[in-house]
């Protein structure tokens, strides 16, 4: 394995990004089998899988939110971590990852407890009912003892990625999730543990993932290394890492909040059945955007070194084949989903009601899907260059700006109320991408004349 990351600022950039994105989408995809696997056995138990998967889906927002906050920290701390190796200057790169792995610590301990003793109300405001409390609180109160785990391991799997060993970072939760499969079966059916089990098998899945990413980190295989003296906060290196992490916080974090709004709504005017489709379409775009994040993850190590470098030609570049491979992907994804909606449903449910709604739902949700690919690469070239206002500016206008009052406004202006809730989606990207690009255009070019300067 490579020692030094120079290949970074001197391979072929089409070649480099899928060295890179390729081993970074499979752990994108590989992360996403955690909770989805967990929703497919969960939506088969015999008896009440369809109220059961409810319940879980409902638990969504609050991973959801416990994903950002590692976000907030290592989504800054990793571009920064590359910029400054880009630089020359690897002791301060060590001192920003040393500093963001004791702050996700701290945050992961108070998140814990928080969880451990208020998820019952946050449940039920996040769109639990009476039918799917049961099942959500029993999910949540075992998943709550693992949030150091899930932190540690999202965050810091960052840092690895970031000094280009990709295929490092994509072991580290091919581990976890292949633990998480064998675990799950056997605690929820053989165990008879139900989504307890479900939970349980994801937070061992998860520690010894944890266990892996911090040995790695520790060794001598890694560029930069956890040290003792490393590991002291220090917020001149931690402050401007939470700035650039902000975007990524925000683009994941909202996500809670939108399902709050989401499923409030759709109980309102679809009851159980409007909750549990809006579980399946949740999966489905997840599938959608992680190989997207991942490809995004895979340019990043590229474009914040050679910016940190001040190489001009390679930062446009990685920019151009990032965004013709998102693009690309995402126009696909739209069609397969737009053609076999049945097919993506019918992964999750058998029931047949359910899987006709959510078949029906799903075309228009994701009707906007193609342009994603736009939207992802130039928002991930924000936080890669390092620019954290604009990147900030496009998350907070994508969910909370457009979306969040959408959801709210469509029932009054389509006559199926409940499909109108689900409408508020493509309206609000489509919206959303044509802002981001229009500005995207403006800072970009700034930037790039920043470093020729």
């Amino acid at each position: 394995m490579e020692k030094d990351n120079s290949f970074l600022g001197t391979e072929p950039v089409g070649k480099l990004l899928f060295k890179l994105a390729v081993p970074t989408i499979a752990a994108q995809l590989i992360n996403m089998l955690y909770n989805i696997v967990d929703r497919i056995y969960i939506g088969h138990m015999p008896g009440a899988g369809d109220l059961a998967l409810t319940g879980v889906g409902v638990c969504m927002p609050i991973l959801m939110f416990v994903s950002a906050f590692a976000a907030l920290v290592s989504s800054g701390g990793a571009p920064r971590a590359s910029i400054f190796m880009g630089r020359g200057d690897n002791a301060a790169a060590e001192k920003t990852m040393g500093s963001c792995f004791s702050l996700q610590l701290i945050v992961s301990l108070v998140i814990t407890a928080v969880l451990l003793l208020f998820h019952r109300p946050l449940l039920l405001a996040f769109g639990a009912s009476e039918n799917t409390i049961g099942y959500a609180a029993a999910y949540m109160q075992i998943y709550a003892l693992g949030t150091a785990f899930v932190q540690l391991t999202l965050g810091m799997n960052a840092y690895i990625t970031a000094q280009g060993f990709a295929k490092m970072g994509m072991l580290t939760v091919l581990i976890g999730a292949v633990c998480n499969i064998v675990l799950d079966p056997i605690f929820i059916f053989l165990l008879h543990m139900g989504v307890r089990g479900a939970a349980l098998a994801t937070v061992i899945s998860q520690g010894i993932s944890c266990a892996w990413v911090v040995k790695f980190l520790s060794g001598p295989k890694s560029i930069l290394r956890l040290k003792k003296d490393t590991l002291p906060i220090r917020m001149d290196l931690a402050l401007p890492c939470i700035a650039l992490g902000i975007a990524p916080f925000v683009m994941q974090g909202s996500e809670s909040v939108i399902s709050v709004c989401f499923n409030s709504s759709l109980l309102k005017y679809g009851g159980d059945v409007a909750v549990g489709a809006m579980t399946i379409l949740t999966s489905v775009m997840q599938f959608a955007m992680m190989p997207l994040q991942g490809l995004g993850q895979g340019a990043q190590p590229i474009s914040s070194y050679n910016f940190g470098a001040k190489n001009v030609g390679r930062v446009k570049s990685t920019f151009r084949w990032l965004l013709a491979v998102s693009l690309t992907y995402s126009c696909t994804l739209w069609a397969l989903i737009m053609l076999f909606p049945r097919m993506f449903a019918g992964i999750f449910t058998p029931d047949p009601a359910l899987l006709d709604f959510a078949a029906k739902a799903l075309r228009i949700y994701c009707g906007a899907m193609g342009l994603f690919g736009i939207q992802i690469a130039c928002q991930m070239t924000f936080v890669s260059l390092g620019k954290a206002g604009s990147s900030a500016i496009v998350a907070i206008m994508r969910k909370f700006v457009l979306l969040l009052p959408l959801i709210y406004l469509m029932p009054h202006l389509i006559a199926d109320k409940t499909m109108a809730v689900y409408t508020a989606e493509p309206v609000a990207d489509v919206l959303a991408v044509t802002f981001t690009a229009i500005l995207f255009f403006f800072q970009f070019r700034k930037a790039l004349r920043s470093m020729e300067n």
